[in-house]
Formats: C-alpha cells, sequence, structure tokens
C-alpha cells in the first residue's frame, strides 16, 4: 500500500489547478496516505523544493486562480538548465529527481500538466518512476481526454469579452478582432465564438483566405449590419502561409510565442473593406482568476480519480474525462500527438450551419 506522494504543477497556470491539488490532498490524507508538494514544477523535483501538503494548507484555495505550489515551463529535469565555467548549458539530472523523491520515501508523482509536463512525466515513468497524470491546460489540446480542466473558464473568459466587445462594434460601426490562446488548435477560439456571437472564426486548422473573410464582412454590411464580430486563435494562419511568431523563448518545453495574428488580420481586412478595425489581445486574462462551476468539479473529479489511480496502481497513466466517466489512460495515448479540431467535428459543424465564416 502507497504511503506517501508527491504533487506538482507544471507549464502555464491555468483556472483549476489548486482545485485539482485540494482534492488529492483531501482524498489522499483520508486514505493514509501523506502527500508532499513540489514547488515549482520540476524545478523543485531538482531542487529538492519540497513541503508538506494537509488539510490546513489546502484550506479556502478551491476557488483561488493560479497554483499554491507554483509552476514553471522551462526546467525539463532531463535538460535541466545550469551555468558551469561561465556558460549556460543543459544536463540531465532525471535520476537527481528520482533520488530526491525517493529520499523523501516518495512512492508515486503525481503531474498535473499539458502535454510538455506529461511528456516528462511519461519518460520518468519510462525509468522507473511511479507517476500519475493529471490533465491541465486552457488549451484542451490534449488527446483521449474530452475536456481538460481550465478549458472553459478560459471560454468563459473570451465570451464575456466577446458580450463587452458587442456594444462598442455596435455603437461606432467598427469590425473588432478578438485574438484567444489555444497554440496550436482552435478549441477557444470555436467555443468562445459561438457563445459570444461572433461573425467570423479564424482557427488553426482552417487556412483562411483573407479575401473570403474581407467578402464575409461586406456581405453583412449590405444586409444592413454596420459592424463585424472576429474571433481568432494565436495560431490561425493565412491560406499557404504560417503562424506568426512573437518570438522564441529559449530553455521552454515550446520555445515559440505565438502572437500578433490578430494585428496583420485587421491590418489587411482594413486595407481592403475601409471599415475601422480595432483589436483586442485577450492574453494571460484567459488563464487568470477563479475557475468557474465546471471546472471547479471537473478538477475535483481529476484530482480525487488521480489518488484512485495511485491506490489501483495505475501507474504511467492519466486520469480522463470521457463521456461521463473518468478513466485512466496511458500517457502515451495522451501524448502523442495534439488534439486539433477534425472537420467533421460536432461543435463546428454547428457553427457552419449557424453561418458562421472562417476564411474559407
Amino acid at each position: 500500500m502507497v504511503k506517501k506522494i508527491a504533487v506538482l504543477t507544471g507549464g502555464g497556470d491555468c483556472p483549476g489547478l489548486n482545485a485539482v491539488i485540494r482534492a488529492v490532498v483531501r482524498t489522499a490524507l483520508h486514505q493514509g496516505i501523506d502527500v508532499v508538494g513540489i514547488k515549482d514544477g520540476f524545478k523543485g523535483a531538482v531542487e529538492k523544493d519540497f513541503i508538506p501538503l494537509g488539510f490546513k494548507e489546502v484550506s479556502g484555495i478551491l476557488p483561488k486562480g493560479g497554483t499554491i505550489l507554483g509552476t514553471s515551463n522551462r526546467d525539463n529535469p532531463f535538460a535541466f538548465s545550469v551555468r558551469r565555467n561561465g556558460q549556460d548549458i543543459q544536463e540531465d539530472r532525471s535520476d537527481q529527481v528520482i533520488e530526491n523523491l525517493a529520499g523523501l520515501g516518495v512512492e508515486v508523482l503525481v503531474v498535473i500538466g499539458g502535454d510538455g509536463s506529461l511528456n516528462i512525466a511519461l519518460e520518468l515513468s519510462g525509468k522507473g518512476l511511479k507517476v500519475v497524470g493529471v490533465p491541465k491546460t486552457i488549451d484542451n489540446d490534449l488527446m483521449a481526454t474530452d475536456f481538460t480542466f481550465g478549458f472553459q473558464s478560459a471560454v468563459e473568459t473570451a465570451q464575456e469579452a466577446l458580450d463587452k466587445l458587442h456594444t462598442t462594434a455596435e455603437s461606432h460601426h467598427r469590425v473588432m478582432v478578438l485574438e484567444v490562446m489555444g497554440r496550436y488548435a482552435g478549441w477557444i477560439a470555436l467555443h468562445s465564438g459561438i457563445a459570444g456571437g461572433a461573425d467570423v472564426i479564424l482557427i488553426p486548422e482552417i487556412p483562411y483566405d483573407i479575401r473570403k473573410v474581407a467578402e464575409a464582412v461586406e456581405n453583412r454590411k449590405k444586409s444592413g449590419k454596420k459592424f463585424s464580430i472576429m474571433v481568432v486563435a494565436e495560431g490561425a494562419k493565412p491560406l499557404n502561409g504560417e503562424m506568426v511568431v512573437e518570438r522564441t523563448i529559449a530553455g521552454r518545453t515550446d520555445p515559440i510565442k505565438l502572437g500578433g495574428i490578430a494585428a496583420k488580420v485587421a491590418g489587411e481586412l482594413e486595407g481592403l473593406i475601409g471599415l475601422e478595425t480595432r483589436v483586442t489581445v485577450l492574453g494571460h486574462i484567459q488563464r487568470g482568476g477563479s475557475p468557474n462551476t465546471y471546472d471547479r468539479v471537473l478538477a475535483t473529479r481529476y484530482g480525487v480519480a488521480a489518488v484512485d489511480a495511485v491506490a489501483a496502481g495505475e501507474f504511467g497513466k492519466m486520469v480522463a474525462l470521457q463521456g461521463s466517466e473518468i478513466v485512466c489512460v496511458p500517457l502515451t495515448d495522451a501524448v502523442n500527438r495534439l488534439k486539433k479540431i477534425s472537420l467533421d467535428d460536432p461543435v463546428l459543424q454547428t457553427a457552419r450551419k449557424l453561418g458562421l465564416h472562417f476564411g474559407e
């Protein structure tokens, strides 16, 4: 029987992380399992930055955004940045992580993260460490699960922004372009665009033709609609073109930082049709704040299921939502590729039947 587990949060923050931590701790303690928290993702695992987690430490954190443990989208223990002789180099510190956990008597590591963190968990599992994954990302791009926690809260934030943009767009007869996150998948853009009454949605899965976008806006104008609302996923790209990269950041699990596509679309659109166009980049507002009801419940279910997986010996696996059930799936199934929107996706088909345009 497992007596002690550790938990960490890796990658970008998102609403619901604390809800998972709370559920893991409360469920484990009720089963006689001690819990150790690892600070700042895998960095803390390498540097032995651990704290005990009890009922007191997780009291009141359910509605709180962010993570009480801290997180990092850098510090891969298999390529850990260190300074040697005045130079920054990368070293494999994965054995050190395993030794540090063993030294504390930790038998299982629960990793709450997206594809980057769960890929690291998979590699550690390959070295003999017992791991259980919990799917976290606002992008909803992890395979083998219907939804990741944090996604619905991010969509709600984007939808609220669209509600506000509608009134100012209509008042000034403008085109409003909202850029949302999502990396290489368009889930946030698609769902928030439907919920927020957008007219045009541009997503990475469907390369857009700016002339078709302009035509859609012009047709609305001819029908008496003097304004238009557009949602653009940060990974959207033009037909025969590339995504807009703001910059690259060395040391991150994904060094590419996307950003700027909305400004590109708005500038080209204004030049084609002459309508005044304004851009709003929602940015990290989508990551912050309190999780909504759906994500609080889903995150809590995931945390409980993670401890159940530990008790059942379901190691090297990730808890996942499939239908209405939480199941365990191999980590390899979750991270072998990104989950993108298929052209026959029912939500995408709903948007098409509503007359929403995707720049085709």
